[in-house]
């Protein structure tokens, strides 16, 4: 995990007062020298959709953006602030194909890294199998390219762009 994009290595100066003795203690947090706050880096929520349509197909996205543009994700994204995991999992797949879940059940859990603009977010994925009973005004908007529906037993492990939705496509196959 120790890339370039690691915040051991793109964060530099406390933010706390500024200093530049702000040190990476080597397992999951800066200690500052100068006024002794600590800055844990800490995993971020996130939320996956797994959404089936009648057929056993499971409703993938195609990124449109980095990282991984081009490649193929599930819907999902970033928890914000103050937001459960069940309302995220609900906005996101709202605002990614505009099609409202119905009902959601609790998967796993799976961790993951996101690069976004040469800095690192780890991230704990918490997925759901979602349930959708109108597909009609499905449409890819947001960070979504386009949709299409697969069964996951045809899709390539290296179609897809994110170690976690790796990790649930493989599950999902065994």
């Amino acid at each position: 995990f120790m890339n370039h994009t690691h915040p051991a290595k793109a964060l530099k100066f406390c933010p706390f007062c500024g200093s530049n003795q702000f040190v990476w203690d080597n397992k999951k947090a800066h200690h500052c020298m100068n006024c002794l706050h600590r800055l844990y880096t800490n995993e971020a929520g996130a939320v996956v959709a797994l959404i089936e349509n009648n057929k056993k197909e499971i409703l993938f996205t195609l990124r449109k953006f980095d990282p991984a543009k081009g490649k193929l994700d599930l819907p999902g994204g970033f928890i914000d602030l103050g937001e459960t995991a069940e309302r995220a999992v609900v906005r996101e797949v709202k605002e990614e194909l505009n099609i409202d879940v119905e009902a959601i059940n609790f998967f796993g859990t799976f961790p993951n890294t996101y690069t976004f603009c040469d800095f690192t977010y780890f991230t704990i994925d918490m997925v759901f199998r979602c349930k959708v009973n109108d597909f009609s005004p499905i449409k890819a908007d947001d960070d979504v390219d386009s949709y299409r529906f697969i069964n996951p037993k045809n899709v390539s492990i290296n179609e897809i762009g994110l170690d976690s939705i790796k990790n649930i496509i493989r599950l999902l196959k065994s």
